[in-house]
């Protein structure tokens, strides 16, 4: 089988590709550039899965980044097992058809527990005196720290966070080429975050995101060029392109208003209680799911959620099929924002009763997605927590601020121009200009199948 890379740009769309990004403009003067439908969600977990099953997330189950779970009544966010993600993977094929093919996967979601021969995804170490440290997973587990030897520390708090930076990027490329270079595997698949952060951040402001799209421009080049000297067909792509956005919605607030929030007080401050609510919903950036208790509320809800300014879309179970998105884990509603609108999990009506978790990065605790964690509130409140820490006292990072209008950039929504839309960038012509999502993993296989290569 022919090797094959696929690099997953988060975030980059069309309107990027230009004086920013040199090496990336040069590069795709000789190359097919197609762009790619949105899908319902356009997030991370549900599309990367998209991509490597084929299917809809209504047939392999990944209805958002977080959803909420029925049988344990708690919202989840960011889990790692390949085991939720339904269907056949795309090296599960390539091994079924040539027991010699391996797949290295590098940072995709859904990374711990699957059949990929090789694979790395961050996993950080939770202490029992509270702190978290910065660490990997990796398959074989010798993997991650031959990796660590080489490249330091996985550096997780420039993952995420407010001090994400090209820094763990750069660290993913770097790790991906010492796997390659190792186990020289039959499909790579590598996860480059950075441009997330700033565009999220900053929205499409080129004169804030300029030096974060040179940096990503010279990451790819690296790779292209370790990727071409060892006969790999190339692959770039991204699972969504981000637009600007000036308004936040407080879904949960106005479903708390109107009687349909469940909230528990402990040590002064507010908990969200899903299990006892009769309708909550579950923020995904663009996207929402309205989980209903109270089924006779179903038609309450819908009318609630209608009026809400910045709600473009308002999904029942049969609606839901037309987009793809009808699973058993999707809300009884699922709820998409406007082009300059996202959602917001906040479910508290003052910042003072606030849970403790709403001003750290807690991306499990949180139950919806929380872009406002890349900022911070105070360096110095920061330094001070940094201190406390150094000196080995029990310490909280509460620098997250709580002002959802600093977000300038959201994903999600479907109904955008093409020069928004995720790209796809080959050597080798693709029958359709404009692809469907689940047109990429054929693209993947015809790349991969050296008997379908002409030429």
């Amino acid at each position: 089988m022919q090797k094959t890379v696929v690099i997953d740009i988060v975030g980059l769309s069309s309107g990027l590709i230009g004086e920013h990004t040199p090496f990336l403009k040069k590069y795709t003067q000789n190359k097919f550039v197609h762009t790619i439908l949105p899908m319902l969600p356009a997030v991370t977990t549900s599309v990367q899965s998209t991509y490597v099953t084929g299917k809809w997330p209504s047939e392999h189950g990944i209805v958002g980044n977080g959803w909420y779970d029925r049988e344990d009544c708690e919202i989840k966010f960011w889990k790692q097992s390949n085991k939720l993600v339904y269907g056949e993977k795309i090296w599960d094929k390539g091994k079924r058809i040539n027991p010699a093919f391996t797949c290295s996967k590098m940072f995709w979601w859904y990374n711990m527990y699957s059949t990929a021969d090789f694979s790395v995804t961050p996993r950080p170490n939770y202490l029992a005196d509270g702190r978290k440290m910065p660490d990997c997973y990796s398959h074989p587990a010798m993997l991650r720290d031959e990796l660590q030897k080489e490249l330091g520390m996985f550096p997780l708090f420039q993952f995420w966070g407010p001090g994400a930076n090209i820094k763990s990027t750069q660290w993913i490329a770097d790790a991906s080429v010492i796997t390659d270079q190792k186990y020289n595997p039959t499909l790579t698949l590598i996860y480059l975050p950075h441009l997330d952060y700033c565009l999220q951040k900053f929205g499409q402001n080129f004169s804030l995101i300029s030096q974060e799209l040179k940096e990503i421009d010279n990451v790819i080049e690296q790779l292209i060029s370790h990727y071409t000297k060892a006969g790999a067909w190339i692959i770039l792509l991204s699972e969504y392109g981000i637009t600007n956005v000036d308004r936040p919605i407080y879904i949960n607030r106005v479903l708390r208003e109107n009687g349909l929030l469940q909230i528990r007080i402990e040590r002064g401050l507010e908990l969200l209680d899903p299990g006892a609510s009769a309708a909550f919903a579950v923020a995904d950036h663009q996207v929402a799911h309205v989980y209903i208790n109270n089924g006779s509320a179903i038609s309450k809800v819908r009318s609630i959620l209608e009026k809400i300014p910045g709600v473009e879309l308002v999904l029942d179970r049969k609606e839901q099929h037309q987009y793809h998105i009808d699973h058993a884990r999707s809300g009884d509603l699922v709820v998409m924002a406007d082009a300059r609108s996202w959602f917001c999990y906040y479910f508290w009506q003052d910042d003072n009763k606030a849970p403790d978790y709403a001003r750290t990065v807690d991306i499990h605790k949180k139950p919806g997605y929380d872009p406002v964690e890349m900022f911070m509130s105070s360096k110095l409140r920061a330094a001070y927590k940094l201190l406390r820490k150094k000196a080995a006292l029990r310490y909280v990072m509460d620098v997250i601020p709580l002002d959802a209008t600093l977000i300038k950039g959201s994903h999600g929504n479907i109904n955008t121009p093409s020069t928004f839309h995720p790209v796809l960038i080959t050597d080798q012509e693709v029958k359709k200009q404009e692809l469907l999502p689940t047109d990429v993993y054929e693209v993947i296989w015809e790349h991969l199948d050296e008997s379908l290569h002409t030429g």
